[in-house]
């Protein structure tokens, strides 16, 4: 797949965001989370059976090697899908929360839900001081 092409689709759903999409961005934004810093939509790049790949990633940490997926009605469907996604994300390296939109109602829920798998994966402490998590 051409890069070029991933990056606009990128920057298209970047563009056409969901509400619950909207919610977690301005929870995660100017580092109002522990001082991390989130990518939103942000490509993803691997190599398999000699291509190079591509996922994009609702919400993306580089510091942490952390994604946020936002699963809303249409996840229920392709859960496999999911599944086969995250298993190749956990092979490169990095931790995958997967967040239902119904849970973005309770923030501090939300919020505990990152820390505790961030926590749980051994990465350094998370520094900064909570933010607007209650929100």
């Amino acid at each position: 797949m051409d890069y070029g092409y991933i990056k606009k689709r990128a920057r298209e759903l970047r563009k056409d965001q969901t509400p619950a999409e909207a919610k977690l961005l301005d929870f995660l934004r100017n580092r109002k989370f522990h001082g991390l810093k989130f990518l939103r939509q942000h490509p993803i790049e691997y190599e398999a059976t000699g291509n190079r790949l591509f996922f994009i990633a609702h919400f993306y940490c580089a510091r942490m090697k952390l994604v946020l997926e936002l699963d809303g009605k249409v996840h229920e469907f392709q859960q496999e899908r999911d599944s086969e996604r995250d298993k190749i994300l956990r092979l490169l390296g990095f931790t995958v929360v997967r967040i239902k939109n119904e849970e973005l109602l309770d923030m501090k829920a939300v919020a505990l839900k990152i820390e505790m798998s961030l926590k749980f994966h051994s990465y350094p402490s998370l520094s900064a001081e909570r933010g607007s998590e209650g929100k």
